[in-house]
């Protein structure tokens, strides 16, 4: 039986939505925006694992453009851990070989937000030991529907055949262009659904989902995800017989 060990049964590239932050926060009798801070540690644990197996994309949805319509105050919060987090780790992110990218509609973050990110995806442009991508303000839709009209503005200024649009060509345009689609998707906190998260790219995908609260999150979580990706047979709609080249 394959191992999570083998390279061969790595994912290429992982995607997780960390959810749970709130309720882990709730049952110690503390405030949401506590269980969001713990949430930074189960990051960082990530961004370890994956450094450490080689697996060289990693995708997590930390804010998305539903979350706009939670509370101002959780908001406000969010964003004052937002920037700390650029403030503090983006150095240590650059010194460890991970490239950090943004997806999602900036327009609605505050300029000093906006200039945050924008310094840390240059700070770590190039580098290759990760790709960390950080979906925020980000929804599944939206990245559809933000490829399609700027393909669509392509065609009516003649620059573009529409007959020439085809699936590779709109996932040129989608948030995670230039990126292998996620392998392994993995949510916390419960919840056994996508959530607007990455509609067009885990057409694929291997779904995994936990119980586990996001800030409970550590490396025997993320291992036991990798065992049972491991021992799933992918077959991108071939039968089994064809993938062992037995024909149909």
């Amino acid at each position: 039986m394959p191992s999570s060990s083998d390279a061969g049964h790595l994912p290429r590239h992982l995607a997780i939505i960390m959810d749970g932050n709130g309720r882990w926060a709730e049952r110690r009798h503390r405030p949401r925006t506590f269980g969001h801070r713990a949430g930074a540690r189960a990051v960082r644990i990530c961004i370890d694992f994956c450094l450490a197996r080689g697996i060289p994309a990693l995708t997590l949805f930390a804010f998305s453009s539903e979350n706009w319509k939670r509370p101002a105050e959780e908001v406000g919060a969010l964003m004052r851990l937002f920037m700390r987090t650029l403030d503090t780790e983006v150095d240590e992110l650059a010194r460890r070989g991970v490239g950090l990218r943004f997806i999602g509609e900036r327009a609605a973050f505050p300029q000093e937000i906006r200039e945050r990110m924008a310094r840390a995806e240059a700070a770590t442009a190039g580098n290759t030991g990760l790709v960390l991508t950080l979906a925020i303000g980000y929804g599944g839709r939206w990245d559809i529907a933000r490829a399609c009209r700027e393909l669509a503005a392509e065609a009516a200024a003649g620059r573009l055949d529409p007959a020439s649009i085809d699936e590779s060509l709109l996932a040129s345009r989608l948030g995670l262009a230039g990126l292998p689609e996620p392998d392994l998707f993995i949510r916390t906190g419960g919840d056994m659904r996508i959530s607007n998260f990455l509609l067009w790219q885990l057409a694929y995908t291997e779904l995994w989902f936990t119980q586990t609260l996001w800030p409970d999150l550590d490396e025997a979580l993320l291992e036991r995800a990798l065992s049972d990706y491991a021992r799933r047979e992918r077959r991108f709609g071939l039968t089994s017989a064809q993938l062992a080249g037995g024909g149909t």
